[in-house]
């Protein structure tokens, strides 16, 4: 069971062929680089029962296709070379699929939000960069961006390995390909990096079944999985979440709501089908909140018989949809079409009232149009345009927070592994890069829901220690004059005690590469390098702990290159002392001593030292390899 499973898993990454024909996967594909030193599960679809023979290198494996026209061969492990033909033949002897130019090398899963996402032509320095990018024993796979509520065994576009080249590197993630450029010069092996990221995009959208189950329990899956069948009762039951969330920040009691009563609220004409900062003669330039929108619609008693599908067009960024008070759906997504299912108990002959929440927290706002893509459809094809006679209403309180269903894109529960990373299947790694948080912060547990995504990718690539790195969020916002509670920090330090608690798991500093100004830092080359120095296990320093030494408090450290050193002072800046209470930090003096930092004791109660606990700490330790310490929080022993 579990081995079908697996060949399910891994075996599809594009439709399936016609019954006669054979097909590699596309991690298999012409100029591909498949990991050295390791087992090598080869996939691809065929007919049903169909007996392959797949060669490389000189080793051979056999597979037969199994009822769905999956097979997968798992071939000896290989030391790096190439390049090679990966040969299928069928039971006749012939080749019926083959890639060309192939490599055995090191291959490197490079995934999170936007600062891996961006691209190596928005990075310092692409201009005298670029004229090195060729290279063809570095190869890249950019996978497309795609949600999916259940598992998928292929990729909605199917991604193509491509040679380093001055065309294929500008648009890959700059983090990803410059501590690839770093490990195929100390390597000396081929190179294969692949980009699954997505910017803005939260953890949990990155999880497996079983670890959003883990961390999420058995009805959030349940209900994703009730979405999968049923989307209409999906958004029932998730509904009374929703509904409590409006209550508690309107004041509104049970059935007074906007979506029962719209007539308590004003109503204003919409200027336009478009985004409303483009409304002109409105303040709504630099909007950000919630906005209630209003159509009617009369209909017959031939067409509330029938049903319809409800089309709004791309909403930016999310909305609640009703019904003559009846929810329709909850979608939170800046770029998707809305397209609801409505069914005949909906509608009614005569008045009907539509009714949609919009929030936007970011950027442009509303229906971004046109016209044209708002419509009524009923069964027999008859369509009635809802273009135009909208009118708003904006909402009484703006504050933030709206529950998002498991099914929300981007922070949905497992809806970008689902489609990004589920179907590279059981490829072998090298490691995996993370760059990922920012979205996280003000979200406690991080090191929790981490250590499950961890896990859960480990369980696909078929390596329990596969070593991970993972990229400490960098410096941003504004700076601290005082101590502060950072949401920041804390997710640091959940990063930290995340990597302490898996010795395969490398945290790597970033707090000073940062633009207090700009989420984005463009200085990717330095990261590359720190990624390229992790993944070679080159030392990094990192707090393992803190005891009182006579009138000191002494602070330890691992990883440290040569000796600690506080740049432009002879004070290491950014400690503090706190004790149990909150509130009760104060910055510290602090002296760096070898691998080791002291702290004169003040005659306070202190049970606890943070260290640039700041969203934008100014920070000035650093060891020999000009590498930082970066933020924690650890008690004293």
């Amino acid at each position: 069971m579990i081995g079908r499973a697996l060949i399910a898993l891994v075996a599809a990454f594009v439709a399936f062929p016609s019954a006669a024909q054979v097909a590699l996967a596309p991690a298999f594909a012409d100029h591909a680089v498949i990991q050295r030193g390791q087992p090598i599960p080869v996939t691809g679809t065929a007919a049903p029962g169909e007996t392959l023979t797949v060669e490389l290198a000189g080793n051979r494996a056999t597979a037969t296709a199994d009822r769905d026209g999956a097979w997968q061969a798992r071939l000896a492990a290989l030391s790096a070379g190439g390049p090679y033909d990966l040969v299928v033949r069928g039971a006749d002897g012939r080749a019926v699929a083959t890639a060309r130019d192939v490599m055995l090398g090191d291959v490197w899963l490079c995934s999170g939000q936007s600062n891996m996402e961006l691209p190596v032509r928005r990075a310092l320095d692409f201009d005298n960069q670029a004229g090195g990018f060729a290279d063809p024993g570095l190869r890249l796979l950019t996978v497309e961006k795609a949600t999916a509520t259940a598992l998928q065994h292929r990729f909605a576009a199917a991604p193509s390995w491509m040679p380093a080249s001055a065309e294929t590197v500008p648009d890959f993630s700059a983090a990803c390909y410059y501590m690839a450029r770093e490990l195929r010069a100390a390597r000396g092996v081929a190179i294969g990096a692949i980009d699954a990221t997505w910017g803005g995009t939260q953890i949990r959208a990155w999880l497996t079944p079983a670890a959003t189950r883990t961390i999420y329990g058995e009805g959030e899956a349940d209900l994703l999985a009730l979405f999968t069948r049923d989307p209409l009762a999906a958004n029932e039951a998730f509904f009374p979440r929703w509904a409590d969330w409006w209550r508690k920040l309107s004041g509104d009691a049970v059935g007074n709501e906007p979506w029962n009563k719209p007539d308590r609220l004003t109503w204003t004409a919409f200027p336009a089908i478009s985004y409303w900062d483009e409304w002109k003669g409105t303040d709504f330039k630099a909007f950000n909140g919630y906005v209630w929108a209003r159509r009617s619609v009369t209909l017959t008693a031939g067409q509330a018989a029938q049903g319809a599908t409800l089309s709004l067009g791309v909403i930016d960024d999310s909305d609640e949809t009703f019904v003559n008070g009846q929810v329709v759906a909850n979608t939170f997504s800046w770029s998707d079409a809305r397209h609801y299912a409505v069914p005949t108990g909906h509608w009614r002959a005569g008045k009907n009232e539509i009714v949609v929440l919009v929030g936007d927290s970011w950027g442009n706002g509303g229906f971004r149009g046109p016209a044209d893509a708002l419509e009524l459809r009923f069964a027999d094809g008859s369509t009635i345009p809802l273009g135009d006679g909208w009118s708003y209403a904006i909402a009484t309180t703006q504050a933030g927070g709206a529950p998002r269903p498991p099914w929300d894109q981007i922070a949905g529960l497992g809806l970008i592994h689902n489609a990004m990373v589920a179907p590279l299947g059981a490829i072998r790694l090298a490691g995996i890069a993370w760059y990922q948080g920012e979205a996280d912060v003000g979200m406690p547990k991080y090191d929790a829901r981490l250590a499950a995504l961890i896990g859960g990718w480990r369980r696909q690539f078929g390596r329990t220690d596969l070593p991970v790195l993972v990229v400490g969020l960098a410096n941003f916002g504004a700076p601290a004059a005082k101590p502060v509670e950072s949401g920041w920090a804390l997710l640091r330090d959940e990063q930290r005690r995340a990597a302490d608690a898996d010795t395969t798991v490398t945290l790597v500093p970033a707090l000073d590469l940062g633009e207090r100004l700009d989420i984005h830092p463009a200085n990717k080359i330095e990261l590359g390098h720190r990624l390229a120095r992790a993944a070679e296990a080159g030392p990094l320093p990192h707090v393992t702990g803190a005891s009182r030494q006579g009138d000191a408090i002494v602070v330890q450290f691992d990883g440290v290159t040569g000796a600690l050193a506080s740049w432009s002072s002879d004070k290491a800046i950014g400690f503090e002392l706190c004790a149990d209470a909150a509130g009760s930090c104060r910055f510290a003096a602090a002296v760096a001593d070898g691998a080791t930092v002291r702290i004169a004791a003040d005659g306070r109660p202190a049970t606890r030292v943070r260290y640039a606990w700041a969203d934008t700490p100014i920070v000035n330790l650093f060891d020999g390899a000009n590498l930082p310490v970066t933020s924690f929080e650890i008690p004293i022993r």
